[in-house]
């Protein structure tokens, strides 16, 4: 088949090669192979490789020479090396030279297959990265709402469809979501690109000063009003105005809001007349506007005149793999920002990274991975630097984990929980552990964990 990944085996020893070959065939992967460094510049150079799995001691080109040469023309090529146990500081210096991982012989099969998986993944992770980056000048750049997940990909769909219209949105959703940066993408492909872009916090004022700077006011309309203001729904005028937690508006405001929408006309506090703006309305809310509604706290009339089209946002939680997607992106930010080196995460931290459920979603990803950046002392970001969770205080309810918790208890529920989040796949599972798929069964067997 086409999709699957190939990996190139480089060794000297024939049978060697031949075992993985089956290994890896019978796992689902194309297998080429080479005898020595030398056969291995040749493939890479003619076929399409995702992963090298190389000796480090051949003949004639040997595989640290041979790595070097490869990480030259293909820096982005991920390369593993096999070493005996006494060869464990090659492996090292082989590491420093750009190789991913390796591992030490006689293989341990099933570490060989995470192993691989995790590097396709990790070289998978980067292409999409790239792209994102590639993205930016496009017309309808998605760059800064970054997400493959089936949530995700529905989302912008329906963007593309929406944007270029003229109806009014309400995109709703937790907080730390990105509802901001959605109406960003909204307003820079619609019809009014050309036009300002005006925001404004409806939880952040009181009443009559959130009254002033919608709709302005006059001079002496109130105390301290000691000129003319022009509010923000005239600075809109052609372009777009975002109505981000439209939800706190009061009953008074609802019905002011209302008539600018329908009428597209409205008065300055303090003023009889009657001034138009020509202005697409995007509104955002963290809070359950139909509940609202229901318990009279927002106006149903209002309600339905923002709701004509509703994007929900996804909570990072049910994004899958978006979370190490968003890490890696927020992990070069930051590394870049500080003047830091850093690789990337631990197998662990990845672990941690896709099984935490991020109550404060984005805005807290990004808050953990610059505090880990921060704190980080090596070149891997490890769990002990993200200290997931220290910022957003969790009831007993929320956790599972407690004080007086015996660390066979926490490793069940552990590998129980993995297990749910990966539908029983234990190579999946054993790979977002850590731990090889042979060592999965015994802790299963072990914990008495029901088959999958």
């Amino acid at each position: 088949m086409s999709n699957q990944p190939i990996i190139l085996v480089v060794d000297d020893e024939a049978a060697h090669r031949l075992m993985l070959t089956a290994h890896l065939e019978e796992s689902g992967y194309r297998v080429l192979e080479a005898g020595d460094g030398e056969a291995a510049l040749a493939q890479v150079e003619q076929a399409h490789v995702d992963l090298v799995l190389m000796d480090l001691v051949m003949p004639r080109i040997d595989g640290m020479e041979a790595l070097k040469r490869i990480k030259s023309s293909h820096p982005d090529l991920p390369v593993m090396m096999m070493t005996a146990y006494g060869s464990i500081d090659n492996a090292v210096r082989a590491l420093k030279m750009g190789a991913e991982d390796y591992i030490t012989k006689p293989l341990d099969v099933d570490e060989v297959l995470i192993k691989i998986q995790r590097q396709l993944k990790a070289a998978k992770l980067a292409r999409q990265v790239a792209t994102q980056a590639e993205r930016l000048g496009e017309r309808f750049d998605f760059s800064a709402l970054v997400g493959e997940s089936p949530p995700m990909r529905r989302l912008k769909e329906t963007m593309a469809l929406v944007a270029p219209s003229q109806a009014t949105v309400l995109i709703t959703g937790e907080s730390g979501t990105g509802k901001e940066v959605v109406a960003q993408i909204l307003h820079q492909n619609s019809t009014r690109a050309k036009g300002p872009l005006i925001k404004v916090n409806c939880a952040a004022l009181p009443e009559n000063l959130l009254e002033s700077e919608l709709f302005g006011h006059e001079k002496g309309s109130f105390t301290g009003a000691t000129s003319r203001r022009e509010g923000r729904l005239a600075a809109a005028d052609t372009g777009t105005l975002f109505l981000d937690e439209v939800g706190e508006m009061t009953p008074a405001l609802q019905a002011k809001l209302l008539r600018a929408l329908q009428e597209g006309e409205y008065s300055p506090v303090g003023s009889d007349r009657t001034y138009h703006a020509d202005v697409r309305v995007i509104a955002a809310t963290n809070r359950d506007l139909a509940a609202a509604v229901n318990q009279g706290a927002f106006r149903e009339d209002l309600y339905y005149r923002l709701n004509v089209v509703n994007l929900a946002m996804p909570p990072l939680r049910d994004r899958g793999d978006d979370v190490l997607l968003l890490a890696e992106i927020f992990l070069r930010r930051f590394a870049k920002q500080n003047q830091r080196e850093i690789k990337g995460y631990s197998p662990e931290a990845r672990t941690q990274l896709m099984s935490y459920a991020w109550p404060g979603n984005v805005r807290e990803l990004i808050n953990a991975v610059e505090r880990s950046v921060i704190l980080a002392q090596e070149q891997t970001i490890g769990v002990g630097e993200l200290l997931l969770g220290l910022s957003t205080p969790q009831s007993a309810s929320d956790s599972a984990l407690h004080p007086g918790l015996t660390i066979r208890e926490a490793e069940r529920m552990l590998i129980e929980k993995t297990l749910e989040a990966t539908e029983g796949n234990r190579t999946r599972a054993a790979e977002m552990l850590g731990i090889t798929r042979k060592t999965l069964q015994n802790k299963i067997k072990e914990y008495g964990l029901p088959p999958a």
